[in-house]
């Protein structure tokens, strides 16, 4: 009887499991599967496993450049945002004073705000800035960038703060009186602490960045600039839908975040756990 009790919550949780990993199952499936066999049954097995729908994926979303774009806004806009968000947060967290409070409170009070409610109005303040300056905002990567560390600083701020907190003040003390700057203290003692909610820092912002959609829609263009998920756009058309070659850009979306997830997948418990409650 025991035994019994204690399979319940096993089985319970395979249930649970299979119940989520189901949509999973099905892109696979299915993208290696003609169009004709997708709609007679979503949930079987294809009767052949061929690349050859993923080869007509990748040469319809032109993968490599749509790619390169994902690869060089997703690791130049967490670099920033690591680099400027632990500074911030190491500051605002040894300066005790009201105007430290109000701007981590700030921090805080824009992670409340939907993106779609700012959305229109980013893309004419990005005119804006266009036409006044010649500064490139619009249609541009780097341009992207500037937006991605905006939105994503708050979430990294709140993160690293917390972690700061439970940094005894003595060891920055010490380094002082061994004569260390400001910049080294940061640099050399406290920044490799954070080790672990750096991770998982990295962890959300790069799932963030990669996977997002309607920011890139609307300020990238140009077909050449496009990122990965702007890219399985193509599939989708006015009158038809190419679900087995959508399917199979699907998996090629999802392939590198899912490898960069399963290498630092050991940090994120601890690093949110030690970030957001210490």
């Amino acid at each position: 009887m025991k035994r019994v009790k204690r399979l319940i919550p096993e089985i319970l949780l395979v249930l649970v499991a299979l119940f989520f990993l189901s949509p999973i199952y099905i892109i696979i499936v299915n993208s290696f599967k003609d169009r004709q066999s997708l709609y007679e049954n979503v949930l079987a097995l294809p009767d052949s496993f061929s690349f050859q729908y993923y080869v007509d994926a990748m040469d319809k979303m032109n993968f490599m450049s749509a790619l390169g774009n994902s690869l060089y806004i997703t690791i130049l806009s967490v670099i920033i945002i690591v680099v400027l968000s632990s500074m911030t947060a190491w500051m605002l967290a040894r300066t005790d004073n009201v105007l430290s409070r109000v701007i981590f409170m700030g921090f805080i009070a824009t992670m409340l705000i939907p993106f779609q409610t700012i959305m229109m109005p980013l893309i004419q303040s990005m005119n804006t800035i266009m036409s006044t300056t010649g500064i490139p905002m619009l249609n541009t990567r780097e341009g992207l960038i500037f937006m991605h560390v905006g939105f994503n600083s708050a979430i990294s701020v709140f993160l690293y703060h917390g972690f700061i907190k439970s940094i005894p003040i003595s060891l920055e003390e010490a380094a002082t009186i061994d004569g260390a700057s400001k910049f080294g203290i940061f640099w050399r003692i406290i920044f490799p602490i954070l080790k672990p909610i750096t991770v998982t820092v990295l962890i959300i912002n790069v799932i963030s960045i990669w996977n997002d959609y309607l920011l890139p829609s609307l300020v990238l263009t140009d077909k050449g600039l496009r990122t990965i998920p702007l890219s399985t756009f193509y599939f989708f058309g006015e009158f038809t839908i190419q679900w087995n070659l959508a399917m199979a850009g699907l998996m090629l979306t999802i392939i590198p975040i899912v490898i960069f997830y399963a290498t630092a997948q050991r940090h994120i418990i601890k690093g949110i756990g030690e970030g957001a409650v210490k």
